[in-house]
């Protein structure tokens, strides 16, 4: 009873789902509108009946010529953040070049749903799989509902029970930058981290902590940014203050350069007196003053991977994809020195070549 007639061509349509959770087509609009009116008993009938069928509400649409919308679906926050939109920029430029467009859902928060709320938009449009550029902490029925019926791919570690994963290995990019300050002769490594929603900032933070461990060095504690440069600039007031203070590894660049006007203003040179290490390197770390070392990340790069990967699962949902890794690297510029503050380190040749990709 609850299949569409054999042999037929069309996909599932609203009245298919309706018949199948015996209801009204009226109420399966009402429950794929997220309607708060429809009760619980039927509102788990009529998703049970999507699930059954496959259904989409625009399939019908979307399937209108090729059976292809040839766009997929991106799920990303609103914010300044350049990492952000160079990411975008690399989903974009591949899915181009693979002859697909992309359809943007942006969230004002990280709730889960608002993350709900804009994959349902991505559905609702035909989009053909999606990709999570952002921090899932936590998921609902809903959400793995939705990620179950479409391909998803995520791009910073967080995954649901049916997305895959592209991630640069953070714990990494914290122990590189961590053990380029302790090599240059620093005791400890205070840390300035992102935001505790932010699965990224989570990883640097314990893998910053853990290389410390490792090395037997006392742990500081860890002072808490937002990835904005007025937050590193607050806690360089507070770092500049603290004697002891000789390196610091900063979660972002942008936080890095607020930290780094904070230090010059309160009298405290960089690098002689405090080495700072950021993370990301974009294009105006090299312009700060002094020049930023930092943490390069592949951002089209991570784009490029997940659009292969995204475009893989739609066309062979039946293909084993491993989660992909991509490895981040140190650039040595003018902020890092020994720590004895009388010569500044040399400052390596910006590497052009692109970061390795491993599978794990």
């Amino acid at each position: 009873m609850g299949n569409v007639s054999a042999g037929a061509e069309r996909p599932p349509g609203m009245s298919d789902v309706a018949r199948v959770a015996g209801v009204s087509a009226q109420t399966v609009s009402r429950v794929m509108a997220g309607h708060p009116n429809v009760q619980a008993k039927t509102r788990a009938k009529v998703m049970a009946a999507v699930e059954q069928l496959g259904y989409r509400r625009n399939n019908a649409a979307r399937m209108l010529s090729s059976g292809r919308s040839r766009t997929i679906g991106v799920v990303t926050l609103q914010t300044k953040s350049y990492s952000r939109a160079a990411v975008t920029s690399g989903i974009e430029n591949s899915a181009h070049v693979a002859g697909y467009t992309v359809s943007t859902a942006t969230t004002t928060s990280l709730d889960t749903s608002a993350i709900e709320g804009a994959l349902s938009r991505l559905a609702d449009q035909g989009v053909e799989g999606v990709i999570l550029a952002v921090p899932l902490i936590h998921t609902n029925e809903r959400i793995e509902q939705l990620t179950r019926s479409m391909p998803t791919i995520t791009i910073d570690g967080s995954r649901t029970d049916a997305t895959e994963v592209v991630a640069v290995d953070q714990a990494m990019a914290a122990r590189l930058a961590t053990e380029h300050l302790l090599d240059l002769g620093h005791d400890t490594v205070w840390h300035v981290a992102g935001p505790e929603e932010w699965l990224e900032a989570a990883s640097r933070r314990e893998g910053w902590q853990a290389t410390l461990e490792a090395a037997g060095r006392t742990v500081p504690p860890p002072l808490a940014g937002d990835w904005s440069p007025a937050s590193g600039y607050r806690n360089g007031l507070v770092l500049a203050r603290i004697p002891d203070v000789s390196a610091v590894f900063v979660a972002s660049d942008e936080m890095a350069f607020g930290v780094i006007r904070a230090l010059h203003e309160l009298g405290r040179r960089v690098p002689e007196d405090i080495s700072v290490v950021g993370v990301d390197d974009i294009e105006l770390a090299e312009y700060c003053s002094p020049s930023l070392t930092t943490i390069a990340q592949p951002f089209e790069q991570m784009g490029e991977l997940a659009v292969a990967h995204l475009l893989r699962q739609i066309t062979d949902p039946d293909a084993v994809q491993e989660p992909a890794s991509v490895e981040p690297r140190l650039v040595v510029r003018a902020s890092t020195a020994p720590a004895d503050g009388n010569s500044a380190s040399t400052p390596l040749p910006r590497s052009k070549e692109p970061a390795s990709t491993t599978t794990q």
